[in-house]
């Protein structure tokens, strides 16, 4: 089989061309204070930049990011609604101390499971996360075992949590792990909606009068903790803040500007508590991060599957036509502007290493391999659009071809020959000693003849006397 391989390079690598990949980047990623990072496309989920994204870190106040997922879930199934009032139990403060961010929840106070949710993700309300908690797996301990089943469904393989708040040190992540959990998070529409209220106020209650909170992302709100509107950003949406002493200053995050969607993870940055400085270096880090994205990359269709890639020689082809192979579908990738030819390599595996018709229009008959240096991005199958018809003359041809060409047939056609062989050279023979035989008879007549005729001139020549 005749592959097209210089054809089909020129073709691919073309439209790759014009596109770009993260390999090579117009500019470098910029400096970053966090210890722990993760930049992400949400289009596509693949991650454009980590930083340390496996080493085992404190989640503090991002751990209410799993348990408000697994609340909204919890609405999702029927179980709860939103509506629902709740009465705070005993344990609603425990883990809690003075320092600890709160809602100001006390035992036997009646908030909806909205509010609670709310509570939970603007306020970071460590009280509010334990009595949704405590209401939806029964007891806090059982909560957050589904806490953990939950995040090794996601495929978390290092996170591990130990209370539904953060509170404790004792909860483990990544960087990258968290990323998983976000990512399946914001997933669900009513969890975007709750994280992403930057100002709400809770109606009294039956303990307590009507209290207004102020989301701590100053991404999105102006009235934020953490310097008011000086981080805003545009496009930003949800999703949590974190601090612990042990954690530092986290912040996981989304924006979206014309078309380009971008998840943040940044996690042990320095901060006014930590490091005594006013800035805090989360917000910073994570807007730095997304105007290096939205500057540096952009969206392209790499592979067209209007156009073809490929042409394989078909054996037995009407009118010797090619299959012409076109992708099954495009690949749009997420790449920087500036990417050059050689860092882009394209690979080409096919289903049979000889083609023959006929050919049915819409066959795989293999798949493109676009990476960028070494890394995959994206696979695509490879299908004839148009049917090849089988050439009848040349399939005769070839099935006589392919029957005198089998062992049993060259052998036998050699035993029959070899047969046929010694029958003619045994009938020449016997020819041969058949006509020696007549020839003989002729000749022993003719003498036969020759004597009677003799004898009867010697008669005839006695009687004369």
């Amino acid at each position: 089989m005749k592959k097209k391989f210089l054809l089909s390079m020129f073709l691919l690598t073309s439209m790759l061309a014009a596109a770009g990949a993260p390999a090579a980047y117009a500019s470098p990623a910029p400096e970053l204070n966090g210890k722990n990072i993760v930049l992400a496309d949400l289009n596509t989920g693949r991650i454009i930049y980590s930083k340390d994204k496996d080493a085992v870190v404190a989640p503090a106040s991002l751990t209410k990011i799993m348990t408000v997922l697994l609340a909204v879930e919890s609405v999702e199934r029927g179980e709860h609604e939103l509506d629902e009032m709740v009465t705070a139990g005993e344990d609603c403060r425990m883990g809690l101390d003075e320092e600890s961010s709160s809602g100001e929840i006390q035992p036997g106070e009646q908030l909806s499971f909205r509010d609670l949710l709310y509570c939970s993700m603007i306020q970071s309300a460590s009280d509010a996360c334990n009595v949704l908690a405590s209401l939806i797996g029964g007891n806090i301990n059982s909560f957050v075992d589904r806490m953990n089943e939950r995040a090794t469904e996601l495929g978390c393989e290092i996170t591990h949590f130990e209370d539904p708040n953060g509170l404790s040190n004792n909860n483990q992540t990544t960087a990258y792990e968290m990323f998983l959990i976000t990512k399946e998070a914001i997933s669900h529409d009513y969890f975007m909606v709750v994280c992403n209220i930057a100002d709400v106020t809770i109606p009294a209650t039956n303990m307590h009068e009507e209290r207004e909170y102020h989301n701590s992302n100053s991404l999105i709100s102006p009235q934020s903790v953490y310097g008011g509107n000086r981080y805003l950003y545009t496009g930003a949406a949800g999703v949590k803040t974190g601090y612990t002493r042990a954690a530092g200053y986290c912040l996981i995050s989304t924006a979206e500007r014309e078309g380009l969607h971008f998840l943040a993870v940044v996690m042990g940055c320095d901060g006014w508590l930590n490091a005594h400085i006013e800035d805090y270096r989360n917000f910073e880090d994570t807007i730095k991060l997304y105007d290096w994205g939205f500057s540096d990359f952009s969206y392209r269709n790499v592979v067209d599957k209007g156009t073809p890639v490929y042409e394989m020689d078909v054996e037995l082809a009407q009118d010797n036509a090619k299959a012409v192979l076109y992708p099954e579908e495009n690949i749009r990738l997420l790449l920087p502007r500036d990417t050059t030819d050689d860092d882009i390599k394209l690979d080409f595996h096919f289903t049979e290493t000889e083609l023959r018709a006929p050919v049915k229009a819409g066959e795989v008959l293999g798949e493109a391999v676009v990476s960028v240096n070494g890394e995959v991005y994206g696979t695509v199958n490879l299908v004839t659009r148009d049917e090849v018809d089988l050439a009848r003359s040349e399939y005769m041809k070839h099935q006589i071809h392919d029957f005198f060409s089998n062992r049993w047939v060259i052998g036998t056609t050699a035993v029959v020959l070899t047969v046929l062989a010694l029958y003619i050279t045994l009938r020449i023979r016997y020819r041969k000693a058949r006509e020696r035989y007549l020839e003989e008879r002729r000749e022993a007549e003719i003498r036969r003849r020759n004597r009677r005729r003799q004898q009867e001139e010697q008669r005839r020549d006695g009687w004369d006397l």
